[in-house]
């Protein structure tokens, strides 16, 4: 229940809409989140982290553990402090992005669809598209690389199959179940804690160029940094988390927008920035762990030139041993499953809410078809990028430049979004995270320049 704010009448809150389980109706599920999920006093760790970790623990994708590696062989460990530098500013865009949806009960489209311009909408979501399936085609090769060094066969066929699995995964699974499977994935991303344990590290060298910065102004290794910055701040991963907070807050019949529901506000906002922190954390520190590997292996062997993930793999087997070898690359396949549908998802969640459609993973592919067969088709034409010739080293890089391209003004407009008070009420940024958010987007900003820049 709550009270409108210019009467003293009580006004109940609207029933939920489109709340139900895969096969089974809206009771059954009701019954279910009553029993397992308790929105405004979550108990337990696990219970807390959500889509922060899984946002954060996507970010880490083939493509970011490509970047990650060719940062270590080519430079040791000097872009450590990347790592470091970056996090506080990573939080605090994805806490702002997860406000939004929380607060609204609507992902960055949705409020973008509703309160400005339908030009800009089209032209964030077509490149936010673009950058997508161009990543989407690199992970599933990277993935379908992975594999065929470890138990052989034609890399191409397991594109295929990583792919059909990560699509059946995400629609036909139970809603509950499925992000359950997501956060338990997120583990696979410990490979690379274990690679670095695994390996001979001069520790005391990479705390120091952790806390102590090294600039340069040699090209490469001002590229190398705006890499990093673009690996880590990606447009999929604001709507991702944007959609899915808010997608949390559907499926749960307590749970409503905080706009309606003010007084959950204390505990959400408390286990959003939690789960945000930690997700934002383990992303960076396990980015961390990658340079850290490759710089105390490849790098001090000579092997400064690395461009995939699958590569990185293969390189290290001679160096570090098999075991490092198997490892890493189970790593590239294990975050691969997470990070590609955590792709096609934002494409379907971004272009369903452009579009008015009814969108959610906790809907049933009947209820909410156009939604689901966006995710089917992105996943489709990341398997073509496969089969059409496409360089993986080219479409890492366009996909790095669209990111960018589209970053810089969605992170503005987000800014915008999240102080505007007809748009999130008594919940507009508070000044701490809005000077980090927009000291995050000034930094993009220049980072995009510099790139830009570099042509």
């Amino acid at each position: 229940m709550r009270r409108d704010r210019d009467t003293n009448a009580v006004a109940p809150r609207p029933a939920k809409r489109g709340v139900r389980t895969r096969g089974r109706g809206p009771s059954v599920l009701a019954h279910r989140i009553a029993v397992h999920r308790t929105p405004v006093r979550r108990r337990g760790l696990l219970s807390r982290l959500g889509p922060g970790l899984i946002t954060g623990a996507s970010d880490d994708d083939p493509s970011g553990i490509a970047t990650y590696s060719q940062s270590g062989a080519q430079f040791g460990f000097a872009m450590c402090w990347v790592m470091l530098f970056t996090f506080p500013l990573m939080a605090a865009i994805q806490e702002i992005s997860a406000r939004i949806g929380r607060v609204t009960g609507l992902g960055i489209a949705g409020n973008l669809r509703i309160h400005y311009p339908a030009w800009l909408l089209r032209v964030i979501v077509a490149l936010l598209l673009v950058a997508n399936l161009i990543n989407l085609a690199a992970d599933l090769g990277a993935m379908g690389d992975a594999f065929a060094l470890l138990v052989g066969g034609p890399s191409r066929l397991w594109v295929v199959a990583f792919a059909l699995l990560c699509a059946w995964l995400e629609v036909f699974s139970r809603y509950e179940r499925y992000v359950s499977l997501l956060k338990w994935t997120s583990l696979s991303l410990l490979a690379y804690v274990a690679t670095a344990l695994a390996v001979e590290v001069p520790w005391r060298e990479v705390a120091w160029s952790t806390l102590v910065p090294s600039f340069s102004l040699q090209e490469d290794y001002v590229v190398a940094i705006v890499a990093v910055l673009g690996t880590t701040i990606t447009p999929y991963c604001f709507f991702w988390q944007s959609s899915q907070e808010a997608e949390d807050e559907r499926v749960d019949p307590r749970a409503h927008p905080l706009l309606q529901a003010p007084e959950q506000a204390p505990a959400e906002l408390s286990r959003m920035r939690f789960d945000t922190v930690v997700g934002m954390g383990y992303s960076n520190l396990i980015g961390l762990f990658i340079i850290v590997t490759t710089g105390a292996t490849l790098h001090v062997q000579g092997i400064t030139d690395i461009q995939t993930s699958a590569q990185a793999a293969e390189a290290l087997r001679p160096i570090a041993g098999p075991f490092t070898f198997v490892v890493f690359a189970a790593g590239v396949i294990g975050i691969g499953m997470l990070a590609v549908p955590v792709l096609a998802g934002s494409c379907a969640y971004a272009l369903g809410e452009a579009l008015g459609w009814p969108t959610g993973l906790g809907r049933t592919p009947l209820d909410a078809r156009a939604f689901y067969a966006t995710i089917a088709v992105a996943t489709l034409l990341g398997i073509g990028g496969n089969f059409v010739g496409l360089d993986p080293i080219k479409a890492l890089f366009w996909a790095a430049v669209v990111n960018g391209v589209v970053a810089v003004p969605l992170m503005a407009m987000m800014m915008v979004m999240a102080n505007a008070p007809a748009i999130m009420g008594r919940f507009v940024l508070p000044p701490v995270l809005r000077a980090m958010g927009w000291l995050c987007t000034a930094v993009m900003a220049v980072a995009v320049a510099i790139m830009l820049a570099q042509w």
